[in-house]
């Protein structure tokens, strides 16, 4: 196989969201109005949910994984998307595409199957809870999701980047997803398209069917309990991360399971654009705004912080 695609392709230029002048501003100020709050928010989270003694559980843990996630993907894709929005030519240099699409698929994990089999242990087994989840079952739960999505990533960035270009260079998307790339192949690309087929079928399936399973046998617990104070207490433990998975997931169904004569680029684009920017800054809002023990940790951090410019 001819390697022209490593000597004469040494860059891409991104087409961006938008070809329309007069929307170039307006969504220059929208988007970096939503990445700021979702680095704040994710940030803040972490921070939060580190230093906090009474965030110090499981599903605090997982938490803040999820808000590493968010902030990862969500910084792989949003700087460089708003410095082409004032720049006159959208370019990339060959090795920062690549990197670029590899750190953005090791970010892609899906730590909401996780999160839903703790909320599971926590609703259906309470008493055995402390036991089932403990410090190494968690790190087990979230490191496995780590190592497949660095092996997956390395496989379809490896794969893609040694297949030959035909010479354009020009990329129909605002980041370098997989499926614009392989537009601008001349070698087969049978091979990466199964791989990328196989890898996120299972990947939406295998954590669906989690996710599903755990909530099913969570409303069935519910469902049993003869209190209607016990009933509202675990709705609203559940309350959080159902809204997540409801909107993470549907924008992935929408993305991905809709057929090919409905798809475009221009759909596609604000998809991407909710599934990178948008669900990443609305993750910390729903668990702070619906959760009494991040609003109380936010309040008593925000209190110290007060404190300590009161005394300078």
């Amino acid at each position: 196989m001819e390697k022209h695609n490593l000597t004469m392709l040494d860059e891409f230029i991104l087409m961006g969201i938008t070809d329309h002048s007069e929307l170039q501003v307006p969504l220059f100020a929208l988007l970096l109005i939503i990445y700021m709050i979702s680095v704040v928010g994710n940030l803040g989270m972490i921070i939060l949910t580190k230093t906090d003694s009474k965030l110090q559980t499981p599903m605090y843990f997982f938490l803040r994984h999820l808000a590493v996630t968010d902030l990862g993907y969500s910084t792989t894709v949003g700087p460089k998307m708003l410095v082409n929005f004032v720049v006159d030519e959208n370019t990339i240099s060959y090795y920062f595409c690549a990197t670029q699409l590899d750190f953005f698929l090791i970010f892609i994990i899906l730590i909401l199957s996780a999160m839903s089999y703790d909320r599971y242990v926590a609703i259906c087994n309470p008493l055995l809870y402390t036991v089932i989840m403990s410090q190494r079952v968690c790190w087990v739960l979230v490191v496995i999701p780590y190592l497949y999505s660095m092996f997956v990533s390395l496989l379809v960035t490896i794969t893609i980047f040694n297949l030959s270009f035909c010479g354009c260079n020009v990329i129909r998307h605002f980041y370098r997803d997989c499926l614009p790339l392989l537009s601008l192949f001349c070698s087969d690309t049978n091979e990466i398209e199964l791989i990328i087929l196989i890898s996120a079928a299972f990947d939406l399936i295998s954590s669906l069917l989690i996710v599903i399973f755990s909530y099913l046998f969570i409303f069935i617990t519910i469902l049993r309990m003869k209190s209607a104070e016990g009933r509202h207490k675990a709705l609203s433990t559940c309350g959080s991360h159902l809204t997540v998975v409801v909107v993470f997931y549907g924008t992935l169904i929408f993305m991905y399971v809709q057929p090919k004569s409905s798809h475009s680029f221009h759909t596609d684009k604000v998809a991407s654009i909710f599934y990178t920017l948008v669900i990443p800054m609305l993750n910390p809002l729903i668990y702070s705004l619906r959760n009494k023990d991040v609003k109380y940790g936010l309040h008593k951090t925000w209190k110290k912080i007060s404190n300590i410019f009161s005394t300078v």
